[in-house]
C-alpha cells in the first residue's frame, strides 16, 4: 500500500473481530514506531503490549463510562499503551531547551503512534488512538515508574466493519502563506475550498 493511500484510508476503529493479532504483526508495528523521528534521536517512547483481560479492565476503568473506547479497550485482542520517558526529549545537555518544557515527549510519542496506526492499517488491522482517560491511573495500573508517563492507549485488532471517513476541513481553512491572514493558494488553483477529498 502506498503511503498516501494509507494516510487517506486509515480510520479510527473501535469494533474488532475475535481474530488475534500475532506477535510477528506486533513486532512489525514496533519497528514502525522505532523509526519515527524524535528530538535529537532521543527515542523517548516506551510501549506496553497488553493482552491480559484483567489489565484491560483496569485500563478501561480509567475512562469515563460514556467513552465508547471503554468497549474497544475491553474487546480488542491487544491494547498498545504508548508511554514517554521524562527528562529526555526537549532537553539539551541536561537542560530544557524549548518553551514547551518537558512536554516535547508528547510530540515524539505522537509521531511514533501515528506510525503504528498507519502501519496497522497497511497490514489490514484497525486501531484507535485514545486520549480521554486518567493517565496517572493508567500508569499505576501498569506499575510505571514516576519517570515514565502514559501518553495514549491504542486498541488494536481486525476491524469488524468498514468505517466511513468523517468530513475534513478544506485546505483554505487551515493553510496560510507567509502570515496567518494570508490564505495559501497552490499554483494553478484559485480557491483551495473547492479541492475535493482525494485530489
Amino acid at each position: 500500500m502506498e503511503t498516501q493511500q494509507s494516510i487517506m484510508q486509515r480510520r479510527s476503529v473501535r469494533r474488532f473481530t475475535d481474530e488475534d493479532v500475532s506477535n510477528d504483526q506486533l513486532k512489525e508495528l514496533m519497528q514502525a514506531a522505532r523509526y519515527a523521528p524524535s528530538w535529537a534521536n532521543t527515542q523517548c517512547w516506551e510501549f506496553i503490549i497488553v493482552r491480559d483481560n484483567a489489565v484491560k479492565e483496569k485500563l478501561a476503568a480509567t475512562m469515563p463510562e460514556t467513552n465508547p473506547a471503554r468497549k474497544a479497550t475491553l474487546n480488542a485482542p491487544v491494547v498498545i499503551v504508548a508511554c514517554g520517558k521524562l527528562g529526555s526529549s526537549g532537553f539539551y545537555k541536561g537542560e530544557v531547551a524549548t518553551s514547551k518544557g518537558d512536554n516535547w515527549y508528547l510530540y515524539d510519542v505522537g509521531l511514533a503512534t501515528q506510525n503504528i496506526s498507519l502501519a496497522a492499517h497497511a497490514m489490514g488491522l484497525g486501531s484507535v488512538i485514545l486520549g480521554l482517560f486518567d493517565a496517572d491511573a493508567a500508569g499505576k495500573a501498569l506499575n510505571l515508574p514516576d519517570s515514565v508517563k502514559v501518553v495514549t492507549m491504542i486498541p488494536l485488532g481486525v476491524p469488524a466493519k468498514e468505517s466511513k471517513a468523517p468530513p475534513r476541513k478544506p485546505l483554505c481553512e487551515f493553510v496560510f502563506q507567509d502570515k496567518y491572514e494570508n490564505a495559501w493558494v497552490s499554483e494553478g488553483e484559485q480557491n483551495l475550498c473547492f479541492i475535493e477529498d482525494g485530489m
